[in-house]
């Protein structure tokens, strides 16, 4: 038996999400499929995160078993040749048979794009956030602070896990704005079912004024998503890359050029 693994990149827009479901396009279904067919035997795929509806990736990575060796120096090629074209394989590499995308992973670094203007863009439609009020950059990143460290994020969280409960580490939040783009980079150990996302939504709402500054420890206390901000779409999301020791998948999420006019 060989251990793989790869880093995939992937426009989640057309996908439901990462999760395999009978009859659904998602990306574990299509990439399953397209293994079992090159490697002649039913092949299943372990991810270093379980991405949502229409969340991209520009780092994310997999491992997976199999009873043959396949040419290893081909197999990223032959991927690419095989997926459909919102999915690709950045390489390929046989690896420790102990190694584990999921588990083994020490940190997780999500991004997310928002384009900061009045007017939205049929072109960064698929990639980025769409906010018209003006983000006041410095309230964002003196919000964003009080989120850095251990904290109980169940205000912050969608659906809650089956098990391990709900507090977690944010290692850092910083933003890079260049023009219209705002580009948010948060990394943690793990993370919840929309984490990123409703931290996203509610750092918008007090840069744009409609929250105070100060609101984020009075949200964690309540323990309570009701009292956090909106859910920020989908489209402006990247699982930009994961860390192991000795390893890094990281690439920046990728939009398109853009400058302010």
């Amino acid at each position: 038996m060989t251990l793989y693994r790869s880093v995939l990149e992937y426009d989640g827009t057309d996908f439901s999400g990462w999760q395999f479901q009978p009859g659904i396009r998602t990306v574990c279904g299509e990439l399953e499929k397209t293994l079992t067919a090159l490697f002649a035997e039913p092949i299943k795929v372990t991810c270093a995160g379980r991405t949502d509806t229409g969340v991209h990736a520009t780092g994310q990575v997999i491992s997976f078993k199999s009873e043959r060796i396949f040419p290893i120096e081909r197999l990223a090629l032959a991927l690419n040749t095989h997926l459909p074209q919102d999915i690709t394989a950045r390489d390929a590499e046989i690896i420790d048979y102990n190694f584990s995308a999921r588990h083994h992973a020490t940190r997780r670094i999500y991004e997310y794009v928002i384009l900061n203007r009045r007017t939205p863009s049929a072109t960064l439609r698929r990639s980025a956030h769409h906010v018209w009020r003006p983000i006041d950059d410095a309230l964002f990143d003196r919000a964003a602070r009080d989120l850095v460290g251990e904290h109980d994020f169940v205000a912050f969280c969608g659906v809650l896990p089956d098990r391990g409960g709900t507090i977690r580490t944010i290692r850092s939040i910083e933003t890079e704005r260049n023009g219209e783009l705002l580009k948010i980079r948060v990394i943690g150990d793990s993370f919840l079912h929309r984490q990123i996302r409703i931290t996203v939504g509610t750092l918008v709402e007090i840069a744009t004024g409609m929250r105070p500054p100060d609101d984020i420890p009075r949200i964690l206390a309540s323990r309570d998503r009701r009292e956090g901000g909106y859910t920020a779409v989908a489209a402006g999301l990247y699982l930009a890359g994961v860390e192991y020791e000795g390893f890094s998948s990281y690439r920046p999420a990728l939009v398109p050029a853009y400058e302010s006019l």
